[in-house]
C-alpha cells in the first residue's frame, strides 16, 4: 500500500553518524516528522519530490554557538538569515540574553524564528551587553552585574528554550575577577540541573584552571584557541588537565570566533586524536564577514585539516544534539523531527583563514544548498 507523504527526497547520498548511514537512500516526511528512510519509496502523484542526485543529506545542522538576538545586543545577527546560508535547523544561544532581557529575546526572536533557537541564559543579568566595534565592556568584570536568583528562576522556567548556564572568564570578559563569575555559574547550573558552558580568552584563568572546575555534562567553548590560554603544554602536548576533564564527562566545542580558533592548535589537537566534541561557528556581528562567514565554512576547516566527513558532521548533528539533551534532533530516525540539512562537496581551491589570521588552502568545500524543517522545504537564497 502506497504510503501518504507531504515530501519525498531521493537519490540522495545520506550521512546519519547516529544511525551508521554512509549511502544512498531516499527520505520522506509526514506531519513535519520523518516518517521513511529506505531505497526506492514509493509515492503518489501529489507528493513533492525533490530529486538530490549528487548531494549529501544530513540530519539538519546544529550550530552550538551562536548570537542571534539580531536589535537587542550588539553582537546580534538575524537568525533566519543566517540559518539559511548556512543550512542550519537549529542555532543555540550562547548568552546574547541573561535573566533580564530573556523575555524580549523569547518574544521577539525565538518565537518568530523559522529556525529553532535554544539557548544558554547568561548568569549576568543582561548577558553580552556591551561588545562592538566600538564598546567592549566584559560583563564578567562586574560581579555586582551576576544575578543568579533570577537566573534560577527564569531558567527553571523556561526549560524548553534554556538548556544550560553561560558564562564568560578571562583577560578581556572578567578581568581582575578571574574565576569568581564561574562559580556563581556554577552555583545556578547546579540549582536548575543544568549544564554550564564557559567561554575562554586571555589569562586569568588560565585553561588548566578553568577545565579542573568543570563538572560531567559541562562545556569549554573556544576550545582550540591558541596562545595564550590555549590546551597544549609547553612541549605541545595535551595538558593533562584537560584529558582528565574529557574523561570525566567534560564537552570541548570550538566556538570559532573573532579570535578563538587557531589552526596551528587544532592540527596538533587532531594529531593527538583529540577531536571537538562539537563544531561550532560563534557567529557574531564581528565575525559574519570574516574569517568564521559561516558553519559549513567552519566545519570545511576541519574537514580540510584531516578529520573524516562523518566525524565532521556528526560534531554538528549526533554529538550537538546528546550535549543539548535533544533526542529527536541530530538524527535520521523514524519520528525524529523533520530537519536535514542538504549540502554539497565542492572540489578546488580554497583560501581559509582562522583566528588568528593565519592561512590554509584547501582542495574542498562544504556548501550549503537547502535544508528542510519540520518536514517544510526551504531553498536557500
Amino acid at each position: 500500500m502506497m504510503e501518504d507523504f507531504d515530501l519525498i527526497l531521493s537519490n540522495a547520498h545520506i550521512i546519519d553518524p547516529e544511525q551508521g548511514i554512509n549511502e544512498m537512500k531516499d527520505i520522506a516526511f509526514r506531519n513535519g516528522k520523518i516518517a521513511a528512510l529506505e531505497n526506492g519509496i514509493p509515492r503518489s502523484k501529489e507528493v513533492q519530490v525533490k530529486n538530490l542526485s549528487g548531494s549529501i543529506v544530513t540530519p539538519g545542522l546544529i550550530d552550538m554557538h551562536t548570537h542571534v538576538y539580531w536589535g537587542g545586543t550588539s553582537i546580534g545577527i538575524d537568525a533566519d538569515s543566517y540559518s539559511n546560508s548556512s543550512a542550519i535547523s537549529t542555532l543555540v544561544d550562547t548568552g546574547s540574553v541573561g535573566p533580564g532581557n530573556f523575555y524580549g529575546f523569547k518574544k521577539h526572536v525565538i518565537e518568530k524564528s523559522r529556525a529553532r533557537i535554544l539557548i544558554y541564559l547568561h548568569v549576568s543579568h543582561a548577558g553580552i551587553f556591551a561588545f562592538s566595534d566600538k564598546v567592549m565592556f566584559g560583563e564578567s568584570e562586574e560581579m555586582r552585574l551576576m544575578d543568579p536568583e533570577t537566573a534560577i528562576e527564569v531558567a527553571n522556567a523556561n526549560k524548553d528554550i534554556i538548556v544550560g548556564i553561560k558564562v564568560r572568564l578571562g583577560k578581556w570578559t572578567s578581568g581582575s575577577n578571574g574565576i569568581r563569575p564561574l562559580e556563581v555559574a556554577l552555583k545556578v547550573g547546579g540549582a536548575c540541573n543544568l549544564p554550564i558552558m564557559v567561554h575562554i580568552d586571555e589569562p586569568p584563568p588560565t585553561y588548566s584552571e578553568v577545565v579542573k572546575s568543570l563538572r560531567p555534562g559541562d562545556i569549554l567553548t573556544h576550545c582550540f584557541r591558541g596562545f595564550l590560554n590555549s590546551p597544549l603544554d609547553k612541549t605541545g602536548k595535551i595538558m593533562p588537565e584537560v584529558l582528565l576533564a574529557r574523561s570525566r564527562g567534560v564537552y570541548f566545542d570550538i566556538g570559532h570566533g573573532s579570535k578563538s580558533f587557531s589552526f596551528d592548535i587544532a592540527r596538533k589537537m587532531l594529531a593527538q586524536n583529540f577531536y571537538p566534541d562539537t563544531i561550532s561557528s560563534d557567529i557574531h556581528r564581528l565575525c559574519i564577514d570574516g574569517p568564521v562567514y559561516n558553519q559549513v565554512t567552519t566545519l570545511s576547516k576541519f574537514y580540510n585539516l584531516g578529520m573524516p566527513l562523518v566525524e565532521v558532521i556528526r560534531s554538528s548533528t549526533q554529538n550537538a544534539a546528546n550535549i543539548l539533551g535533544r533526542s529527536s534532533l541530530g538524527n535520521l530516525k523514524i519520528g525524529s523531527e523533520g530537519d536535514v540539512s542538504i549540502l554539497k562537496i565542492k572540489k578546488g581551491s580554497f583560501d581559509y583563514v582562522d583566528s588568528t589570521e593565519s592561512r590554509i588552502i584547501g582542495d574542498k568545500k562544504i556548501c550549503a544548498e537547502a535544508m528542510v524543517i519540520n518536514g517544510e522545504w526551504i531553498k536557500k537564497t
